[in-house]
């Protein structure tokens, strides 16, 4: 009977040992689980860090190269500027040497005995190293033309086109059109003639030859006997440059139908 009651005293006595023993391990367990996760998230961390410097590393690099890039836009600009003002610069001198030819030769047609102009040679283009030089493009519109003033004038329509396909650009496109047309009404192609004007107006309305391209695109009309548009296109021409030489010449055209 003594033996029974010791043994049950002693398990009386083991049975909360063994739950704190217990309880001990599980709380091991759960900080073994907190220390996993920590690192786990400090490893996250670290990868997140590193991540975004090498995107601040990018971001870097990428403004460095912007700012490359706005530094050749500008250089690039101002040499596109110098360019324009080089090949204006050109045009107004261009433009005021072929009025000055086509006095001298509207004068030297009435003289008797007239000698025809030597009909010019094509340009020796030699390949430019600067893609903004202007020199090849004004050396081709000043053979053309020298082409239609030599009288040549199938040889200026070519090469009138051929201008307006190489150089579609080119400041002296509107003046090409005005004396393609002009080379087509010689040529007696009063309809080329006509939609060349057409064409020229309706694409640059505001060049200094518009007055003159109204006139000569009346005088086509009028080759083409279409005596209705011919005047209309007369009072086109004086209602919008009234002050005009172009428009003295079409009110003593229309002066005999009033």
């Amino acid at each position: 009977m003594l033996i029974r009651l010791c043994a049950l005293m002693l398990l009386c006595l083991a049975a909360p040992a063994q739950a704190g023993l217990f309880a001990d391990d599980e709380a091991r367990a759960r900080i073994q689980q907190l220390e996993a996760r920590t690192l786990a998230l400090e490893d996250a961390i670290k990868e997140q860090v590193k991540s975004m410097l090498d995107l601040q590393g990018q971001i870097e690099a990428l403004n460095t190269e912007i700012r490359k890039l706005r530094g050749q836009n500008e250089e690039i600009a101002h040499g596109l500027q110098d360019a324009e003002k080089r090949q204006k610069d050109f045009y107004v001198d261009l433009d005021s040497r072929l009025r000055h030819f086509e006095t001298a030769e509207e004068a030297a047609r009435e003289q008797a005995g007239q000698i025809p102009p030597a009909i010019p040679h094509p340009p020796a283009v030699t390949a430019s190293a600067d893609p903004l030089d202007p020199a090849p493009e004004n050396r081709a519109f000043e053979f053309a033309y020298g082409l239609y003033r030599g009288g040549s004038h199938a040889d200026a329509i070519k090469a009138f086109g051929e201008f307006l396909q190489k150089y579609p650009d080119s400041v002296h496109v509107s003046n090409a059109h005005y004396w393609l047309a002009k080379a087509q009404f010689a040529a007696k192609d009063y309809k080329g003639a006509l939609a060349t004007y057409q064409d020229m107006l309706k694409n640059f309305p505001g060049t200094p030859k518009a007055a003159d391209a109204y006139f000569n695109m009346a005088e086509s009309q009028r080759e083409l006997k279409q005596k209705e548009d011919a005047q209309k296109t007369f009072r086109q021409l004086i209602a919008k440059y009234p002050d005009s030489e172009a428009a003295a010449k079409a009110r003593k055209l229309l002066a005999p139908a009033k």
